[in-house]
């Protein structure tokens, strides 16, 4: 973090190409070095919107994430590159943004939010970018950003589609709870890890969201608020949806019942394990001691398989398992895992229901065990 004091004058040689727009100029400029925003996130979404912001001149860049880089995150996480593999998001964010712009103060928050620190964290800023990619943090930003006025820039990707709005209900626009009061269900909808993305998508939403902080801090031009944005990376197309403040919402309404930030649906921590489930650490007893008995199963699908996966497991794909479920013995205990322990999960409460009683499926998946072990992954088909 830069010392107290006044911020230095910035070299206007490197803003020279967008001082030169009527619409920034030096007077412009002094206003984005003026500009405090909070990226929630440095992953797919938030590694180019801090890249472009801390380009841009944005005085002060604030980055929230408490997570570590792995090695699949390389796909579409520019801001990182393999020899941050293990280090803090932070960390690696905020050495990659003061090479790039030293002008720029970036102040690292490596810190889960929850709704005991969210307050505190986003009052320092002007405006706030969602990078998040999860449910129950995404609600924290959205009524954090209601409670203390401050514009939420939203955005969004899964698989080939991308989205990207504005919600301020406090300039009469809506809010994240106005489109969807409630999050969903655990485990109803897939994540990037079981669903796939593809990595430039979260390139092209986070420039999308980069661009109307810029617009933001400048006072330029047509904001989103009201719109909602739609990429499809497949056809190429973007479609625009015309959205209004909900008068009834929850949260920013004409009558809110939702008036603090709500510790039990929106802390993102550890899920509770269930009775259906097990532990990587759990799983690791099977994998190094064949003689228990336990067969790992991976429900992943062949080309998952084939990219890499556990020394000593079995495949069998979560599409192939109904056929194939003559090949399991009921009565041998079985560990099933993916990618992220949706299907897996999915696969035990099927073969529950044919009468196997000693199945588990491993929390988190593969992604869990990458995360806590170091040990390689074994790459080709296998058997």
């Amino acid at each position: 973090m830069r010392e107290s004091g006044p911020p230095p004058q910035p070299d206007l040689r490197r803003y020279a190409r967008q001082v030169l727009l009527p619409e920034v100029g030096a007077a412009g400029q002094r206003k984005l070095q003026a500009g405090r925003v909070l990226c929630v996130g440095a992953g797919g979404l938030g590694s180019p919107v801090a890249l472009y912001l801390a380009a841009a001149g944005v005085g002060r860049l604030g980055i929230v994430d408490f997570d570590h880089v792995d090695l699949s995150n390389l796909q579409r996480q520019v801001l990182h590159g393999t020899p941050d593999v293990g280090r803090p998001k932070t960390q690696s964010a905020v050495e990659t943004l003061r090479r790039l712009n030293p002008d720029v103060e970036v102040v690292p928050h490596p810190v889960r939010l929850t709704s005991e620190n969210a307050k505190d964290i986003l009052s320092g800023y002007d405006v706030v970018v969602d990078g998040t990619d999860n449910f129950p943090t995404r609600y924290l930003v959205n009524d954090a950003c209601v409670m203390l006025g401050k514009p939420n820039v939203y955005g969004a990707i899964f698989r080939w589609e991308g989205q990207a709005s504005l919600f301020a209900p406090h300039w009469e626009g809506p809010c994240y709870r106005c489109l969807f009061p409630e999050p969903p269900p655990a485990g109803t909808v897939p994540s990037c890890a079981e669903a796939g993305v593809l990595g430039v998508l979260p390139g092209v939403i986070g420039c999308l969201q980069a661009t109307e902080v810029l617009k933001l801090l400048l006072g330029q031009g047509r904001s989103l608020l009201g719109r909602l944005v739609v990429f499809d990376a497949l056809s190429l197309q973007f479609r625009e949806l015309r959205l209004r403040r909900d008068r009834g919402c929850p949260l920013c309404g004409d009558h809110p019942t939702l008036t603090e930030l709500r510790t039990e649906t929106l802390v993102c921590g550890p899920l509770e394990l269930s009775p259906d489930e097990v532990t990587v650490e759990d799983l690791k007893r099977p994998l190094e001691q064949p003689e228990l008995g336990i067969t790992v199963l991976d429900v992943r699908e062949a080309e998952e398989w084939a990219a890499g996966h556990l020394p000593g497991a079995r495949h069998l794909p979560l599409s192939a398992l109904e056929e194939r479920v003559a090949e399991l013995d009921p009565g041998v205990v079985h560990y099933l895992h993916c990618q992220a322990g949706v299907r897996s999960l999915r696969a035990v409460e099927w073969l529950k229901a044919q009468g196997f009683r000693q199945v588990k499926s491993v929390q988190g998946g593969l992604s869990a065990w990458t995360r806590t072990y170091a040990a390689p992954l074994v790459v080709g088909e296998g058997t």
